[in-house]
């Protein structure tokens, strides 16, 4: 039986293929601009922490890493169909400096950084397989539409100076617009499950911890979490 957390948080999430789609070919772009953003930042704050002028440059870049997460919480929520709770604990009574290492020491923070900086290898990944796999499918499947406007009025696959097939009608193209229908449906299988899979990478890293869902579910269940020997 699913607990209320868990349809809150996302344990299960159903992605549409469109939505997945948009989200992973999105992944690169951000993941390049979120990478050198954060690296930069993260470097000149720590070489000039001595003189006093990096210190204002990792409180912008903490300020940075919670402002680009709490957008991703919304962009997972809104195209993958998973809800990320926020997972920052309520900051402590007494001024900036309390507050701010309260934040600093805070696991959530440094788990958002985490992802952030992730987000550009595996939005690479991602972006690669997606496009490659759609290209392919949707160039085979209308291939008996456009072959005869292609140079010399056909299409053909060469090796070593050899030719190995020839498409020069619509005709003896249907053949590899089938293999293309296939490829599509293996796109569409594909997208959903990547959208799926960073769905629970996302949940993982930007939701909560493991100790407070435990408490979480637990609460649900009406139950205690941790359970001692008498």
């Amino acid at each position: 039986m699913t607990s209320a957390y868990s349809e809150r948080d996302g344990r299960r999430p159903r992605p549409s293929t469109g939505g997945s789609l948009v989200y992973l070919v999105t992944n690169l772009p951000l993941g390049i601009v979120s990478f050198t953003l954060l690296v930069t930042l993260t470097t000149v704050g720590i070489a000039t922490v001595l003189v006093w002028v990096g210190l204002p440059v990792l409180v912008l870049t903490v300020v940075v890493v919670r402002g680009a997460a709490s957008a991703e919480r919304a962009r997972v929520h809104t195209l993958l169909g998973t809800y990320i709770a926020k997972p920052y604990r309520p900051l402590p009574e007494g001024g900036w400096p309390a507050r701010w290492k309260a934040r600093l020491a805070e696991g959530a923070t440094w788990r958002d950084f985490a992802y952030l900086v992730l987000l550009f290898p595996f939005g690479t990944a991602e972006f690669v397989l997606v496009v490659t796999l759609w290209s392919l499918a949707l160039a085979l499947t209308a291939l008996p539409v456009y072959v005869r406007y292609l140079p010399d009025g056909a299409f053909a696959f060469e090796w070593d100076g050899a030719r190995w097939f020839v498409v020069d009608s619509p005709v003896a193209a249907l053949p590899w617009a089938m293999l293309g229908i296939l490829c599509l449906g293996a796109a569409i299988a594909l997208t959903r499950v990547l959208g799926v899979l960073h769905a629970h990478f996302a949940r993982a890293l930007l939701g909560p911890g493991p100790f407070a869902r435990r408490f979480a579910e637990a609460d649900d269940s009406g139950t205690q979490p941790f359970v001692t020997a008498a």
